[in-house]
């Protein structure tokens, strides 16, 4: 009786494992046939992309930089000498003239001994005149009117030394400027040398910035300079640079430039961080993309491209492709494409990441990427 029961539950036991086996290969195989059905039915999405027409237009190349405002004169102001400040002859932050008196220190007995001075001077004067007749007449000897024309060059000598430490304790403008914060009061003393104001002269200003070494052949005084700062976003100034160093930094090879760039407005002022754009060379016409156009990878950077065609049902439609381009210079949002596009090409701009090659596509423009030359960004 033993050998038929085991017979039976081999036999029940193969029916267990073909039936679990039976299942398995079943839900395996249903499971890809709904994959295949759903990438099926995706491939068959069209999926909602941003286009732009590739278009050539003028780019310029530019060299880049970072510098700063320098006046074309700037200066601390301060006394030659000692003394109590007697009278101040400006108001802070206001335009002066050259020549024009700022400051005076008090005098004490300077005008008396001036006066003392001049009448020595005056004496020796006639005296020598007298004596020089005398001379004439053989009346008196050489050396006596030789040491009176002495006597008279000290006295006038005297008197220009005192001039002069009168005119020290004068501080006028060495140039016309906009003067700045005042640092000083009426009844001060004032050591000499020590800061009164800074003059600064503002229009035009110096736009002080340094470009590497390699870029000395592209570089020339009269070249177009566009510079841009912190203080006035979305503005930019137009100079000319106006010099180039003698020499390169050999500490970090770059070499010195400046341009001159106009400011009747007082809008630059020395001190400032500024961006700088040389143009160099000859405008030349590239296709141009925002930069969100492109898809980089290790491998080629491309772009997918919008072109008329048909979908599985044999029913026009819109399809994307891919295309491997060649890139150029950038500047703010674009950048430049120099192989791999044709103008009039539409190019997908947005909505790319959900793309494969031959996607089907729907085209929607109502919402932009950036594309500016000189973007800004938003103001908080």
């Amino acid at each position: 009786m033993s050998k038929p029961n085991t017979g039976f539950r081999m036999v029940v036991m193969l029916a267990i494992v073909a039936l679990v086996l039976g299942i398995v290969f079943g839900l395996g195989t249903f499971k890809s046939y709904m994959i295949a059905q759903f990438l099926k039915g995706f491939a068959n999405q069209v999926q909602t992309v941003a286009t732009v027409p590739a278009e050539p237009s003028s780019w310029q190349p530019l060299l880049t930089a970072t510098g700063g405002i320098t006046p074309v004169n700037g200066a601390a102001l301060s006394a030659e000498v000692s003394g109590i400040v007697d009278t101040i002859r400006f108001d802070s932050g206001t335009e002066v003239k050259q020549g024009d008196v700022l400051l005076t220190l008090r005098p004490n007995n300077d005008p008396a001994v001036l006066a003392q001075l001049q009448a020595q001077a005056q004496l020796a004067a006639i005296t020598t005149a007298r004596d020089a007749a005398q001379y004439a007449a053989h009346a008196i000897a050489k050396e006596q009117l030789d040491t009176d024309r002495a006597t008279l060059a000290a006295d006038v000598a005297q008197v220009q030394g005192e001039q002069a430490l009168i005119a020290e304790k004068v501080v006028r403008a060495p140039f016309a400027g906009r003067i700045g914060i005042r640092q000083v009061n009426p009844g001060q003393f004032l050591p000499a040398g020590t800061s009164i104001a800074t003059l600064e002269q503002l229009d035009p200003v110096y736009a002080d910035f340094y470009m590497p070494e390699q870029s000395l052949s592209a570089l020339a005084p009269g070249q177009s300079v566009s510079i841009s700062v912190d203080a006035y976003p979305g503005q930019s100034f137009t100079g000319t640079v106006t010099a180039l160093d003698s020499a390169v930094d050999t500490a970090t090879r770059n070499i010195l430039v400046r341009a001159t760039v106009p400011n009747p407005d007082g809008k630059l002022r020395p001190g400032m961080f500024a961006s700088v754009a040389v143009a160099s060379g000859a405008p030349q016409d590239f296709i141009t993309l925002p930069q969100t156009a492109i898809t980089y990878n290790p491998y080629g950077d491309t772009v997918y491209v919008v072109q008329h065609g048909t979908d599985a049902k044999g029913q026009p439609a819109l399809i994307a492709r891919q295309v491997f381009v060649t890139l150029g210079a950038t500047r703010g949002d674009q950048v430049a494409v120099t192989a791999g596009l044709s103008p009039g090409d539409t190019v997908v701009t947005a909505g790319q990441v959900k793309l494969r090659n031959g996607a089907l596509v729907s085209i929607n423009n109502t919402v932009e990427p950036p594309d500016s030359t000189n973007p800004t960004p938003p103001n908080e």
